[in-house]
């Protein structure tokens, strides 16, 4: 009886045991799921929506973690968005992009690719981009100031016979990259506005936009790359943006007309500051004229074909154009009037007389990112440049070669932390390349640009005479200026070969005390003209990037 009782005793304590255990289990199973449901009622209520996806034949929830399938996030579908697209798609990634408007754009930069630019294309494999545009082929420069002129070719005898600088509509070109992105089945083109970024503890998770038909929606992946363009809205979180807009364009296009030297963008060194012509058709030439600050005459309440009428009517017979009512206002000088070549004349007037008549604020910022997990800019939301080189998009392309490679050996983009690493290595690897573009666009518009001071002018003056010398003294600017030798110290060789230049005019062949003064004066000048925008760029990144700590420099190898 007692064995009974104990065995009896035994047992009721193991069964309790047991259900004492099988409850704390359970108990404690409950609390996750509750603890989980309340982060994820907290992480929603945070932002605003519950995030729907489609899954098989019905709609189920999307997670931060990146329950979407996306690997890459893209902002903007742009020349830089949509090459990007392309190229991640192309390496196996999956790739969304937003863009704002997919129709095609309509602008009057962003029309010049130079021949490096077209190299980084090739090597990005999208070459066929500028074919069926009516894209035409640009094989240099030529340069007119006081009634004479020079040309200026591109050292291409090294590169293959399709080896060139490109112009074109811009809108064509960007079409043709989206429809080819759009070709890949990882590729997924999406229009829609971005809003924000979503941030989850210092790390980027995606971004919230609206759709075309005004849904709010998030989509999350574990990179996502701003490309929206120089009017960016989302960069001041991802960078220390310094806008600054030292001009304007005033955009024509001359229909029907030939340039003096076919297949050459043409830079006239007008008072106060360049004319461009270049065709982007076999039938079409842009036409550029730079204003110097923030604003043109207007053209919305007529105030720009008014002036145009009176000042031909009364005042220039035989030239009729926007740089009339530029000089209206003060803007130029008459003398720059008469500085358009003959061929040109005619068909500035019908352009004027067409009336569209188009403006551009022209930006230049200095890359000067913050590194943020999970996020990059690029493109004009990240760096930009004056215009007057046309080197915009061969900067955007090299830094996409750049990105490309470094991304490669990283399989796994949810990797937080090599992520970042390869990130913020990106920065440093891009600067050769991209500081020699910028930095040539920010000294040459200044020195091509008049100036009252006797400096200025005489810099001005031997800058044109050094690449009218021909031979190294032309091909070496030409091939920084292409994109073919982006090389720092090869730039700021030749500009203070340059200014050297200019006070060897000076004092030959007998020197003054003020030919003298005016020399010194020009290599101050000159110093205070490329300095400030290399230090803008950032010496040590410019001319040391060795030195910058960067994790990986190169890609490992993968096994």
């Amino acid at each position: 009886m007692e064995m009974v009782f104990d065995n009896y005793i035994v047992g009721t304590f193991l069964v309790s045991l047991f259900a004492f255990l099988f409850l704390f289990i359970l108990r404690r199973y409950n609390n996750n799921n509750n603890d989980n449901n309340t982060r994820k009622k907290r992480f929603e209520k945070g932002y605003s929506r519950e995030i729907k996806t489609q899954t098989g034949a019905g709609k189920g929830e999307c997670s931060p973690g990146n329950g979407s399938g996306d690997d890459v996030i893209i902002v903007g579908a742009g020349v830089a968005g949509a090459a990007l697209a392309y190229t991640l798609g192309k390496d196996g990634r999956r790739v969304h992009v937003i863009e704002r408007d997919l129709t095609e754009p309509d602008r009057i930069v962003g029309e010049l690719l130079q021949p490096g630019g077209y190299l980084k294309l090739v090597e990005l494999g999208l070459e066929d981009c500028v074919e069926d545009i009516d894209a035409q082929r640009v094989l240099g420069y030529a340069l007119f100031k006081d009634g004479r002129n020079t040309k200026l070719s591109y050292p291409l005898g090294k590169f293959q016979a399709d080896v060139s600088g490109r112009s074109f509509h811009n809108g064509r070109f960007i079409q043709r990259m989206r429809e080819k992105a759009a070709t890949l089945p990882n590729v997924k083109l999406e229009q829609g506005t971005v809003t924000s970024l979503l941030e989850e503890k210092g790390t980027i998770i995606g971004v919230q936009y609206k759709t075309k038909d005004g849904e709010e929606l998030r989509a999350y992946a574990p990179l996502t790359i701003v490309c929206d363009g120089c009017f960016s809205n989302l960069r001041r979180s991802l960078c220390n943006p310094k806008v600054d807009v030292p001009s304007c364009f005033v955009g024509l296009v001359l229909e029907n007309c030939e340039l003096p030297f076919s297949n050459h963008g043409h830079v006239i060194l007008a008072d106060p500051s360049p004319i461009l012509f270049y065709p982007i058709s076999s039938t079409e030439v842009r036409c550029l004229v730079d204003v110097p600050g923030k604003k043109v005459p207007s053209v919305a309440n007529g105030e720009m074909a008014n002036h145009l009428k009176t000042v031909v009517a009364q005042q220039v017979s035989c030239i009729d154009c926007p740089l009339l009512t530029l000089f209206y206002h003060g803007l130029i000088e008459e003398s720059v009037l008469f500085q358009v070549p003959p061929e040109l004349r005619d068909a500035f007037i019908a352009a004027v007389d067409k009336g569209n008549i188009r403006t551009m604020p022209n930006r230049s910022m200095p890359a000067d990112p913050h590194p943020t997990p999970g996020a990059l800019l690029m493109g004009d939301a990240f760096n930009m440049r004056h215009p007057l080189t046309g080197g915009g998009m061969t900067v955007a392309l090299s830094d996409i070669v750049v990105l490309r490679d470094l991304l490669r050996p990283l399989h796994n983009l949810h990797d937080a932390a090599s992520l970042t690493c390869y990130l913020e290595s990106f920065y440093t690897l891009r600067k050769p390349v991209a500081s020699t573009i910028n930095t040539l666009a920010g000294a040459l518009y200044k020195v091509f640009s008049a100036s009252p001071d006797e400096a200025r002018k005489e810099m001005r003056q031997a800058c044109f005479d050094y690449l009218s010398l021909g031979g190294v003294f032309s091909t070496g600017p030409v091939a920084l200026l292409s994109g073919l030798n982006p090389r720092p110290l090869s730039l700021v060789l030749h500009f203070f070969a340059v200014a050297i230049y200019g006070v060897g005019r000076l004092l030959l062949p007998f020197p003054s005390f003020q030919r003298m003064w005016i020399g010194a004066r020009l290599i101050s000048s000159a110093s205070g003209i490329i300095f400030p925008i290399i230090k803008a760029e950032g010496v040590r990144q410019m001319f040391f990037p060795a030195t910058v700590p960067a994790v990986y420099r190169a890609p490992p190898v993968v096994n």
